[in-house]
């Protein structure tokens, strides 16, 4: 059996340039590194070094299996950190796997929460929107985006709970047209007010933050396609506040869920999408596990106070909006595409 050890000192030789390098910030001695090496030659049954001139020069299969060692050594450190958690009797994790936004917005209090009952708690949490991104656990907490009218999901061996349903919004520079309500003969109408038709929306520019077409994404698009036409892309990316900064640049527009939307960059603006409206539902699926089942109840309790003060702020903020948006006079816009 391969020993661990001797691969992680190939490593440090190839990345040092020389054994005597090597030995030296490994703190051995050459004499150390040497046996080391030729002990894994021994084992692997390859040939990792040939003389040349007054010293050696590592062979492609030293590389090459360097490189392949990379991913076990990583596997087996998370393994030794594990074996060190439980001596010191701190090997209790939660893995949390969401999307960026409720990273951002819900987290700090889960994790704070969770940590009061168990201080000793290690959070991880790992991103799987816009593409399905897998922590180095199974996860304890998935939360997941679903379209707000479609057909609910269930995972096995995980209880589903419904955190909230929350809107779509419009994201435009502050002298967009669009901002002080559509123009005159749009199909919105002067009541419109400070929402926007997404039909208003077709002929202008889109940044789209979701490349990988996850569930959010679709959720747009199918909005788009019930309004008659299909968005185009000034430019595509896989994160929402790169996408943003592109729309403070004047490159285009984008529509994103209200919880990703709560710190706006100055200069930008939020407005309700209508006609259709759009809408997702947010889920968490919690992990069936008796040994751990009230630390996860308890977690979720923690989520679902976090969604609760987000609706609570995002409906106190849409008020606000809706009160100056009455006496705001439009803007004097620049020329858009």
């Amino acid at each position: 059996m391969l020993n661990p050890r001797r691969l992680e000192i190939l490593r440090a030789v190839l990345a040092a340039g020389s054994i005597n390098q090597a030995a030296r910030n490994l703190s051995y001695s050459p004499a150390t590194v040497s046996q080391h090496m030729t002990a894994l030659a021994r084992e692997t049954g390859l040939v990792l070094f040939e003389k040349r001139g007054r010293g050696i020069v590592a062979t492609d299969d030293a590389r090459h299996l360097a490189d392949q060692a990379q991913v076990l050594l990583a596997d087996f450190g998370l393994l030794e950190r594990v074996v060190a958690d439980l001596r010191s009797g701190q090997g209790q994790h939660l893995a949390i796997a969401c999307f960026a936004s409720a990273a951002e917005q819900w987290m700090p209090a889960v994790v704070r929460g969770v940590r009061e009952l168990q201080p000793n708690l290690t959070v991880e949490i790992s991103l799987n929107e816009p593409v399905d991104g897998r922590g180095r656990r199974r996860p304890d907490l998935d939360v997941r985006t679903e379209p707000a009218g479609g057909a609910e999901v269930h995972l096995d061996g995980y209880r589903r709970h419904e955190l909230t349903v929350e809107g779509f919004v419009a994201v435009l520079p502050a002298d967009h047209p669009l901002v002080a309500g559509p123009e005159a003969g749009s199909e919105a109408g002067p009541e419109a007010g400070p929402e926007v038709s997404l039909r208003d929306l077709a002929g202008e520019p889109w940044i789209d933050y979701d490349i990988y077409d996850s569930p959010i994404g679709q959720i747009v698009l199918t909005a788009c396609s019930a309004a008659g036409f299909t968005p185009r892309y000034a430019a595509r990316l896989d994160d929402h506040r790169a996408a943003l900064r592109l729309v403070l640049a004047g490159v285009g527009v984008t529509v994103l869920p209200l919880l990703a939307v709560t710190d706006l960059p100055e200069g930008l603006v939020a407005r309700p999408v209508v006609r259709p409206a759009v809408a997702r539902r947010i889920v968490v699926h919690a992990r069936h596990d008796r040994r751990r089942a009230a630390l996860i109840a308890h977690a979720v309790a923690q989520l679902r106070a976090a969604a609760r003060e987000t609706d609570v702020r995002e409906t106190d903020a849409r008020e606000t909006d809706a009160r100056e948006t009455a006496t705001v006079s439009r803007p004097a816009a620049r020329s858009w595409p």
